[in-house]
């Protein structure tokens, strides 16, 4: 072994392991799948609340399943709570049926499995009680019967109705099934004898196809046969990995810099990354379609392993269409942005900064859209997740209450994100603009939704967050200024001399055209603005373009200097500090 490579596993073999959990995941799965009885767990319908009331005119339907597979349809004769009186409704009809369906090919375990092991023991060792009067282990409603003995027959009763009953060998009394009433056969335009010829047919049908289905020799050779089939499919999700980590080291180490502009490394550097993101999907399908079938496995699961099998196109179709209106909301905001900047009605002072805030609108826009689509497709996917929408409102509320923690503890960067919004909408700064916010001053790179980004003078970067942008200077909002101050010597400050030469500078600077059109006015002379010991201050004001002043000010200022010395105009000196005396060594 190489003495550089550290004890334990190493990179090839972590790589084997990885690609090896697949596989042992699938048989974990198929083995959990094998070991399921087939009780009445497999084939029962959760208990959920009751379903949207689905109407048809004035009746309310609901579909009745067997195997969780819809059978046919059953009816009430108005719809609830129209006053009329007290009428089940067909959603909970439907229910009862089921239930009573389900005892023809699916009986519920009443027993745990001490309770059935216990009665196993008194009745086979003590008491020698038939077996099919047993509770846990016999067969009450002759479901391990023979498939193809039941028999559906139709009764008439004495209101008109008809009843569907299951005759079963062993049984002397038919088990009532469904009874056909008038609103069932009215809503199909039917007589009730009719309907119930028809419902007996599907009913005979469906109820030997469960009853097969939930026998124990056919429920190990569906579970083998899915044994099999996950088998297969996760030799093929290992190659398919194997591509994918091929793909993605190929894409990794052909960057070569030099090519960086070529046009052929180019078409070879995107073939690489398609090829990759490609593989990458089939290893999520091969997922899917392995979580599919040993859901398959299960009697009663097939619609749901279906939805599965279809969630990922569903998902592309819904993440298409949220980026055609993505593209279609960018697109409107760029136009109307555009349109809002081009405004000829503004004034030409306000031009520029509404064309930086257009920019800044549009990138602070484009951010939200995105967002925006990102949690309308996540809140799309998780709705289209079978059963997901079967929750009881308990998750719900607590969901809503998780909420409202996160809220408390991430409070913060929602005050940012609201701060960022009054930010962008309010106009205080936008992206280009030399600000000072809390005593840190640089140019305006980004605004953020949750923080604003400066460039300092020294070329740092400051993260600032939005909701500490409160004691803010903007130096460049629509126009810039400037206070130049002349220091003139106290002794001699030659006041008429000075005023003299600053206005002459002052005109003559404010003449040439290269820096005329940089101010927005001549520079206002306000002569004396303090006095002190150390100098007699004059003072000059400069009323500049965004973000010019100190250009301006530095070739102003150069002027006045060079000015005052050629007039021998006396400026005050700086005091050079007192040198402090050397301390004494002490005496030994």
């Amino acid at each position: 072994m190489n003495a550089n490579t550290p004890t334990g596993l190493t990179p090839r073999r972590k790589g084997k392991l990885w690609l090896a959990l697949p596989l042992v995941a699938s048989l974990l799965l198929c083995g959990l799948l094998a070991g399921l009885r087939p009780s009445a767990g497999l084939a029962s319908t959760p208990a959920t609340p009751d379903e949207p009331v689905i109407t048809a005119g004035t009746f309310d339907v609901a579909p009745v399943r067997i195997l969780n597979i819809p059978a046919f349809m059953v009816a009430s004769p108005q719809l609830p709570g129209d006053g009329k009186g007290k009428v089940l409704k067909a959603s909970q009809r439907a229910r009862l049926i089921e239930n009573t369906l389900r005892l023809l090919y699916a009986p519920p375990t009443f027993c745990r499995g001490s309770e059935s092991l216990a009665e196993d023991i008194l009745e086979g060792m003590f008491l020698k009680g038939p077996t099919a009067q047993r509770v846990c282990g016999g067969d009450l409603w002759s479901v391990l019967s023979d498939p193809d003995a039941l028999e559906v027959q139709r009764r008439a009763l004495p209101d008109g109705g008809v009843v569907l009953e299951a005759e079963l060998p062993g049984r002397s009394v038919p088990l009532p099934l469904v009874t056909v009433t008038a609103a069932d056969a009215a809503l199909r335009g039917k007589t009730p004898e009719q309907l119930a010829i028809s419902w007996q047919e599907v009913l005979q049908r469906r109820l030997r196809h469960a009853r097969r289905t939930m026998k124990s020799d056919a429920m190990g050779l569906r579970l083998r046969v899915a044994l099999l089939v996950e088998l297969g499919l996760a030799v093929l999700l290992l190659v398919s990995v194997g591509l994918w980590v091929w793909a993605r080291r190929r894409e990794r180490t052909g960057l070569d810099p030099s090519a960086l502009t070529s046009g052929l490394w180019l078409q070879r550097r995107l073939r690489q990354v398609v090829l990759s993101r490609l593989i990458f999907a089939l290893v999520l399908v091969q997922l899917v379609g392995m979580l599919a079938v040993g859901l398959a496995a299960v009697p009663g699961n097939v619609p749901m392993a279906l939805d599965v099998l279809l969630l990922p196109l569903k998902i592309a179709l819904q993440a298409t269409g949220i980026w055609v209106l993505m593209l279609s909301a960018r697109l409107l905001l760029r136009f109307s942005l555009r349109q809002w900047g081009s405004n000829p009605f503004v004034a030409p002072e306000l031009r520029l900064r509404r064309e930086q805030r257009r920019r800044n609108l549009l990138q602070a826009g484009e951010r939200l859209i995105r967002l925006s689509g990102g949690l309308v497709l996540l809140v799309l996917a998780m709705s289209a997740i079978p059963g997901f929408t079967l929750f009881t409102p308990g998750p719900w509320l607590a969901g809503g209450a998780l909420l409202g923690a996160l809220a408390l503890v991430f409070q913060g960067l929602l005050r940012d994100f609201a701060a960022g919004l009054i930010i962008l909408f309010d106009d205080h700064y936008a992206v280009g603009d030399f600000v000072e916010i809390d005593g840190l001053s640089g140019d305006v790179e980004d605004i953020g939704v949750v923080a604003t980004v400066l460039r300092s003078l020294d070329e740092r970067v400051v993260v600032i967050p939005n909701s500490r942008c409160d004691r803010l200077v903007n130096h460049t909002l629509l126009r810039s200024g400037a206070e130049l101050i002349l220091p003139l010597s106290p002794a001699n400050p030659c006041l008429e001399v000075a005023l003299r030469l600053v206005q002459e500078e002052c005109a003559a600077f404010a003449a040439e055209p290269k820096w005329r059109q940089l101010l927005l006015a001549e520079p206002e002379i306000r002569g004396v603005s303090r006095v002190t010991p150390l100098a007699v201050e004059l003072s000059v004001l400069l009323r500049t373009r965004a973000g010019q002043q100190w250009a301006a000010k530095r070739e102003l200022l150069g002027r006045l200097v060079r000015h005052c010395e050629r007039a021998q105009v006396p400026l005050a000196q700086a005091v050079a500090a007192a040198p402090t005396a050397a301390p004494t060594a002490a005496a030994d």
